[in-house]
Formats: C-alpha cells, structure tokens, sequence
C-alpha cells in the first residue's frame, strides 16, 4: 500500500477502518515492539506531521500482513547532494524499526527491500535509523544482506538509557543510584513536601485526558522548549498529533501519563507509550521555577516506581540522547541504536544509479574516517 497514491496524504482517517485493523494485528504479534509505529501513534503522525509524501510499505505472504514500514525520500544524504529513501522519523519519533511479524522477519525484509528495489520513485540507497543494534530486526536485516550479497554499512551507533530489571524500584534504586545522589535526592523530595501537598498518580479515567493534555502542553510550553519554539504547543500540527496519539493510545490501554502535583497543581508531567511488553519514554515537562527542587528527577524517581510495579511492562526505553546526564544516572541499562545503510538495486539506469550512489557514500565515509585517522 503506497500512501502516496492517494491525494493530500489525508490517508490515515481514510484507511482507518480496515488498515488500521491490519495494522494492529501486526503490531500485537510484531518481533520488535516500537510504540512509534503502531497504529495509533502512526495514524496520528500521517494525520498531523506529514509534511511531505510518506510511502507505508506492507510487506504481505499468502494474504497476511508481515511488515510495516514507513519511509520518506530525503534530498540528500548528510552533505553528500545524494537522494535517498529513509525509514519516517519525523521529530517526535525516537524509535525506527519496522513492525514485522514475529517468525516472519526474513521474509518481511525480503518484500520490503522488493518494494524498494522496483520503486521508481525510491533514489540511491536505504537509509535505516534508530534501529535497535540487537534486536530482531537488525539481526534478520543482515542475515538477508550476506544472502542475498547485498550491500550494507553501519553507519552510526550509539548507547542511550533503558530500564530492564527483575529489581523491584526500591531495590534498583539502591543498586544502581549512589549513594551521594540518593541522599540528596531525598533532601529535595523533603523540601518540595514542606511546600504543600506532593502526590504522583497515573492517568487512569478517559474523562480526565484532555485536561491533562492541556496541562502538559501549557507546562512545557513554559520552560525552554517554548522559548526555543520546540514545544509540542509551539505548532498546531504537533499539539493535534499528541492529543490525537494520546487519545488513541488510551483507548488502546497502550498510554502510560503521570503526573507530579503540588497542592493539586502539575508541576512535572512524562508520557510513555507501550507497545507489547515495551515501553517508550515519549515525553517529559516540569516547572522550572521549582528548578531547585529537580522537578524533573523526581518525577522519574516517580515513573521508576510506577513502571517496575506493573508487571505488563518488562522494559522502558527512555529515548533519551547519547550521555544523558540525567537519566544516565538513575537507569543503568544501555540500548544500541544504530543506523544502516542497504544497497537498492533494479533495472538498468535506476541500477546503476544506485550502485553509484552506495559507492559514493561509502568511499565519502572511508575517507572522512581516514583524515580523522580512524582507519
């Protein structure tokens, strides 16, 4: 199914009662979960954020569907005036593997790259992000690769937090925080209650989303991100698309929004988004003028109680970038995120094109790589 066939890219509502229900089966029986492409986060991201023609792959065997993957034509590639097809990681995803059928991973990649490969519109080569270096999907990837002689590169890596322990919180708490910073952090937990009331909760009751929505938008508007203009509220498209994305995810019973007040008053928000027995930090606001009490830590302190005490979430990604100084320091996990780049074939010019295209970005690599005395 290629979005971009249909006119306006309004698509996500036009397919909704019969993609989506595709869609959603494949999500729950998906080999790597990433809540930023199941359905309801990706129906809202095509409704709101595609700002240009983003092209739904399916990957199909005997009738059923077996791969998802969401890809956009970049331009170019880093500095390099070199088109390329890209998994869609607009900016609010922080995740890219596609959804593929569990036992189904070879094939599912195999018609992916297909697709790809007589595409006419597909340039260069494929640039995959944000891919888990260990995960289902990079494993069948390069399996398919070495098979088919396909080209390949790892093209970037890096380790970002994650929580992934059988330790209750207090246990982890104790085991992974030192013993300098727990004090601390307890003084400042001591100072915010002298203020007034403090209490943690999840949202539980549909009734109350759009108000919470709204308390998020308007406090993370207030800080930095809406003085820099990379608020959710900052675009009406991103509001729409978190409102919408969180609406969907709650009727799912895939949201996972707490919240941090003080005398009734939001002072730290987070959402998550869960996706199989994973989860994925999406979003996190505080009050900075409360910035003496770490607001923001210790609402994580909140989400580590509240995400180890539900036994349907065996894991969170904290989507967090390389060196998080914060989260760093409370998760002990690492998760490997890396980035590919496959070799696209075809017929004839377009074949050739491409050929010349990989090979450009590889010797472009290996020689920046050597003047940086790396190889």
């Amino acid at each position: 199914m290629d979005m971009a066939s249909h006119p306006a890219l309004t698509a996500a509502r036009a397919y909704a009662p019969t993609q989506r229900l595709r869609w959603t089966a494949l999500a729950e029986a998906a080999a790597e979960a990433n809540a930023f492409y199941i359905p309801e986060m990706l129906c809202a991201a095509l409704d709101h954020l595609a700002d240009s023609t983003v092209h739904v792959l399916e990957a199909q065997q005997d009738g059923e569907l077996i791969g998802l993957m969401p890809v956009i034509v970049a331009g170019r590639y880093g500095r390099l005036p070199t088109g390329c097809v890209t998994n869609w990681m607009h900016d609010h995803c922080f995740f890219g593997a596609p959804l593929i059928r569990r036992g189904q991973e070879a094939a599912a990649w195999r018609g992916l790259l297909e697709q790809l490969d007589d595409a006419p519109w597909a340039p260069g080569f494929l640039h995959l992000r944000g891919l888990d270096a260990a995960g289902a999907n990079a494993a069948a990837l390069e399996a398919l690769c070495v098979e088919q002689r396909r080209g390949r590169r790892e093209v970037h890596r890096y380790d970002r937090a994650m929580l992934r322990s059988e330790l209750d919180a207090d246990a982890y708490w104790e085991a992974n925080v030192r013993a300098k910073k727990r004090k601390e952090l307890r003084r400042l937990q001591k100072r915010l209650a002298d203020l007034g009331t403090v209490e943690s909760r999840l949202l539980t009751d549909a009734v109350d989303l759009s108000g919470w929505c709204d308390e998020f938008l308007a406090l993370e508007a207030s800080g930095w991100k809406g003085a820099e203009g990379t608020a959710l509220a900052s675009r009406p498209q991103d509001a729409a698309f978190f409102r919408s994305a969180c609406t969907a995810a709650l009727e799912s019973g895939l949201l996972h929004f707490l919240r941090m007040d003080l005398d009734g008053r939001a002072i730290a928000m987070l959402v998550n988004f869960r996706h199989g027995e994973g989860a994925f930090s999406f979003k996190i606001a505080f009050d900075e003028a409360l910035g003496r009490f770490s607001p923001g830590v210790l609402i994580e302190i909140a989400n580590l109680h509240a995400v180890q005490g539900d036994p349907a979430i065996g894991w969170m990604d904290s989507c967090a970038a390389a060196d998080h100084p914060m989260i760093d320091s409370l998760w002990a996990e690492r998760r490997t995120i890396t980035q590919y780049r496959i070799a696209l074939r075809g017929q004839g010019l377009a074949r050739a094109r491409r050929e010349a295209a990989f090979a450009l970005a590889n010797g472009v690599e290996a020689l920046g790589r050597r003047l940086k005395g790396q190889g």
